[in-house]
């Protein structure tokens, strides 16, 4: 963390020194001379960060270079504030007025410059000082050995005892949800008939139960006689190879009670020849051997070589908490991941009644504060026990003993000694995490608890932040999703929704995790929230996120230094006249999110922010931005979804490092009609936004004009274009052709208009999501070549021809939606097609009477939606073939073709989805939608402003 607030600042000096800024002489010279010492502190930085948790006096040092890397950051935008403010633009002027300018703009650049010369001075000299001091005071320390992984950025935790080791001495009694793991794996290693060498890696978070489950499944007895050689070797992140190497051949030697190789002894021996040894002694043998705790791939590279794989039905176990180390150990080795879930609230309520109530039932007074203690538990098998543990020691009539640790588990986790150990065991993947990492998991302490977090707009606050920069021909954003990636690979974050190309698209973090960062925030000045009211506050806050409200008491305590401010579900008057102030004071903002605070106007005092990156106003109630929005010269994200914004001022277009402009709204409850979302008109010129990678909605109403811009616009990736008339088309596929990064595509013609897209002879190359709306002669041939599309979504295209014949050999088509996209009665999907297709919507095809689902097509199908097809008359003739199916829904459809489904009827409908887990049929009546499953029981009844509201239940998924 504090070698990256160091980059941060040596990439702000650099790039001071470089640009055309006239600076003084000296102050030149000291800017210099302080960042050639930062320089020099980086390479150190990067070792210290990751050991300071274990060393008081290291911690110390670092926290002050990180803060003296902050003010540092603080006096250049401060510096470049003024200097701006020194620039104005002054009207035209001539004679002894320009000569009267230029002396004014003279003395106040010289007194910016003598202020920032001041200023460096003393930075100059604390640096000094913190380097003079650490040499007087430090002692000698080390950081654990990272393995191969050098790139890591921490060892291991070193406050309080490491009991990861108890997992292996719990009996099989105490234990809750183990069976049907260990009876999975166990089948999985003695049943199979492959006698290759297998590789079953366990993958899981911190404290899920990995090393006991495997230690079950090792010891069971079946898996005792199945193999002769049984060896269990703890590897961690701070493994050494040749002392692994040696203590798996000891195991083995031992078990057979044969001499150790005397060669062994010696402290010569290479990491070559013990897996000589180790593999000549297993050669032959039909052997399980479990490698615990696995943190890199290149730790699996140094075990395997020691391994024969010849035909003797042998397996190797590992424990891991990254998806990447599970899946590449397998892969190449007849593997298989087993992925480890949460235990089910079920399984956690007996875990944790077990052990905080010696397994006696929970006193009525106290179910409902357990109740929340375990939801923040997260199904942790971990956390319940030390937990329930803690909880065990209280009297149960004492209930104020109980509401003191739920509502104070974060400070319990770092002063309870009961739960120092789980702490350890969670807080070692922070430590683990490499340095750029650190800041963006530590930048999820912003959102509230059980937030769902939206990866786009985490990814333009990061970049926004200066956390992500691009690197290696890849722009920013490509190298944030990796970061994502990265974090939910190691478990960090859990995927809530996906994308259709499988890319994920909302995600959560554990509550517990979310704890320990909120602490680490605390610790390092990083992120300060208002709903940590009884918390000490840093002297200088850097980031604040307001949740529900904000005293003004407390806006005098958050100072001027913030660099951003995100608010969750502000609403009353009182908190948003704080938070305006609180904005107005801190000028060096570069993230400003007040998504759905009820903002009327836009406030002005955001145009004095010289330093915006990020501004959203998403679901606010403003209509109209300010001429002077062009103030905002850094801005890169302008969000205004649902707001009721529809024109922009031509300021917009000065802003020349704008990458996502984003206006548009969904109009309540006309999701199906035809302009359910509105979006912005056009401007004249907006072909200048070169840097624009996300444009939507936008209004073609200057027709031509506009649409040959958008063609200039190379780096969109989005864009959606609304109110076509069919003399743009032909100027509008020119564009499109130029747009070779585009990835999707929304385009839709103004009623009565024709959307002919047959002039389009060469699409972008990797475009993978196409929305197109309005009335078409015929799908454009072009659609067949596009091989990366994903998704297609047909809306009032009210194609004659089957729509299908050019889907049909798409190869990464996973998901097709019509909505009066055809007027044909028959839809067929022919036999060997769609190989990838997940989701089918079918929406108002009134005409449409058959739809046949051939043999071996859409074998992958999951989801099947039908809605407003008043003349189908049965379900898809072959649907019983799709085996995949989960969830088939019915929408309102004709009462005729329901009774034929129900279970009371003879029929056969009814049985072809019979093996479908999930089916259901909502429809509207009496103000509410209504859904029922197919045994006519209704399962659930809510109104819905946007649709039905479908609530799985229990009962519902069990209905059959």
């Amino acid at each position: 963390m504090a070698e990256l607030a160091v980059v941060f600042v040596l990439d702000k000096l650099t790039t001071l020194l470089e640009d055309k800024v006239n600076l003084i002489k000296d102050v030149k010279r000291e800017i210099e001379y302080v960042r050639d010492e930062l320089e020099r502190m980086t390479a150190f930085l990067r070792v210290a960060d990751a050991a300071e948790d274990g060393d008081p006096e290291l911690k110390v040092w670092v926290k002050q270079v990180r803060d003296l890397a902050y003010e540092t950051e603080d006096i250049i935008d401060e510096f470049m504030f003024h200097l701006r403010r020194t620039n104005p633009c002054f009207p035209a002027a001539v004679g002894a007025c320009c000569f009267l300018h230029k002396l004014i703009l003279a003395v106040r650049n010289l007194n910016t410059h003598y202020a920032i010369a001041s200023e460096i001075q003393t930075i100059k000299s604390r640096m000094t000082d913190i380097a003079e001091g650490h040499r007087r005071y430090r002692y000698r320390f080390t950081v654990p050995n990272q393995g191969s992984n050098s790139s890591a950025g921490g060892g291991s935790s070193r406050g309080g005892i490491d009991r990861r080791g108890d997992a292996l001495l719990l009996e099989e009694g105490e234990l809750v949800g183990i069976d049907g793991p260990k009876k999975h794996l166990v089948a999985w290693l003695v049943e199979g008939g492959d006698s290759r060498l297998k590789v079953v890696a366990v993958v899981g978070m911190g404290g899920l139960g990995k090393t006991t489950l495997v230690k079950k499944v090792f010891d069971d007895a079946a898996v005792k006689k199945h193999f002769q050689n049984h060896a269990w070797i703890t590897v961690s992140q701070s493994f050494n190879v040749e002392e692994l190497l040696k203590d798996t051949a000891h195991q083995l030697f031992d078990q057979m009670k044969m001499p150790f190789p005397p060669e062994m002894s010696s402290s010569y021996m290479n990491g070559n020849r013990l897996k000589a040894i180790i593999k000549d002694f297993l050669r032959g043998r039909r052997y399980i051997l479990v490698f615990d705790d696995i943190w890199s791939i290149q730790a699996w590279e140094s075990i395997k070589y020691a391994l024969p794989n010849d035909d003797r039905g042998s397996c190797v176990i590992l424990t891991t908490r990254f998806l990447d180390v599970a899946s590449s150990c397998s892969v190449e080795n007849n593997g298989y991941v087993y992925k480890l879930n949460p235990l089910s609230e079920e399984e956690s309520w007996i875990l944790f009644c077990r052990k905080a109530f010696q397994s006696n039932s929970c006193p009525n007074h106290l179910t409902d504060i357990c109740l929340n203690i375990l939801r923040r538990c997260g199904g942790l098998p971990l956390a319940i026990v030390a937990i329930s543990g803690v909880l065990s020691t209280k009297k149960e009539t004492n209930i104020d003993e109980w509401k003191m640790l739920n509502n104070g588990l974060g400070s319990e986790l770092g002063s309870n000694d009961q739960l120092e150990s789980m702490r350890n065991i969670l807080l070692l993947s922070f430590n683990y995490l490499p340095y750029y990492l650190k800041p963006c998991f530590m930048y999820l302490s912003n959102y509230p608890e059980d937030h769902l977090i939206e990866h786009n707009t985490l990814v333009r606050q990061w970049i926004a932040e200066g956390f992500v920069r691009a690197k290696e021909g890849r722009i920013a954003e490509q190298v944030a999703q990796g970061y994502l990636n990265e974090l939910i690979n190691r478990s960090l974050l859990h995927p809530v929704r996906t994308n259709d190309d499988g890319s994920v698209k909302v995600s959560c973090i554990h509550d517990l995790y979310r704890e320990i960062i909120l602490s680490k925030s605390r610790d390092q000045n990083f992120v300060t929230t208002t709903a940590e009211r009884n918390m000490a506050w840093p002297k200088r806050v850097r980031r604040i996120s307001i949740h529900g409200s904000l005293e003004k008491s407390e806006v005098k305590r958050y100072g001027t230094r913030l660099c951003s401010l995100l608010s969750f579900s502000v609403g009353d008057s009182r908190s948003i006249s704080g938070m305006l102030q609180l904005i107005k004071s801190s000028r060096m903002l570069k993230v400003l999110d007040l998504t759905g605070v009820p903002l009327e106007k836009f406030p002005e005092v955001i145009l004095e922010l010289f330093h915006l990156r990020y501004l959203c106003l998403r679901n606010t109630w403003i209509k109209k931005l300010p001429r002077s929005i062009e103030k905002l010269q850094k801005l890169e994200t302008l969000d205004l979804k649902g707001t009721y914004i529809t024109e922009l001022p031509a300021g917009i277009l000065k802003l020349q490092y704008l990458r996502q402009l984003l206006v548009y709204h969904h109009v309540p409850g006309s999701y199906m009609a035809y302009n359910y979302v509105h979006g912005f008109k056009a401007l004249k010129g907006i072909g200048c936004l070169k840097s624009l990678q996300k444009l939507c909605f936008i209004e073609a109403c200057y027709g031509s004009t506009v649409l040959k811009e958008i063609g200039t616009m190379t780096e969109l990736k989005r864009i959606s274009i609304t109110k076509l008339r069919t003399e743009d088309c032909a100027v509008l596929c020119s564009s499109v052709e130029n747009l070779v990064n585009l990835s999707s595509l929304g385009l839709r013609a103004m009623e009565g208009e024709i959307l002919d897209l047959q002039y389009l002879s060469s699409p972008p190359p990797f475009l993978q999501r196409l929305y197109l709306g309005g009335k078409m002669e015929k799908l454009p041939h072009w659609i067949q070549s596009i091989h990366s599309l994903v998704k297609v979504y047909l809306r009032w295209s009210r194609l004659s021809n089957d729509p299908l014949e050019h889907l049909q050999d798409l190869p990464n088509l996973v998901h097709i939606e019509f909505l009066e996209a055809y007027i044909g009665q028959k839809l067929c999907f022919k036999a060997g097609k769609f190989r990838k297709l997940k989701l089918l919507g079918l929406d108002k095809l009134e005409a449409l009477r058959e739809v046949i689902v051939e043999e071996g097509s859409a074998p992958l199908l999951e989801k099947l939606i039908i809605q407003r097809c008043s003349s189908l008359e049965s379900l898809p003739v072959g649907i019983e073939r799709l085996m995949n199916l989960k969830v088939v829904e019915f929408f309102d459809m004709p009462e005729r073709f329901i009774l034929q489904l129900s279970p009371r009827k003879t029929g056969d409908e009814y049985w072809k989805v019979a093996h479908v887990p999930e089916v259901y049929h909502t429809y509207w009546r009496n103000g509410c939608w209504e859904v029922y499953a197919l045994d006519d029981e209704r399962v659930n009844e809510e109104a819905g402003k946007n649709g039905a509201a479908v609530v799985k239940t229990q009962e519902q998924r069990n209905w059959l």
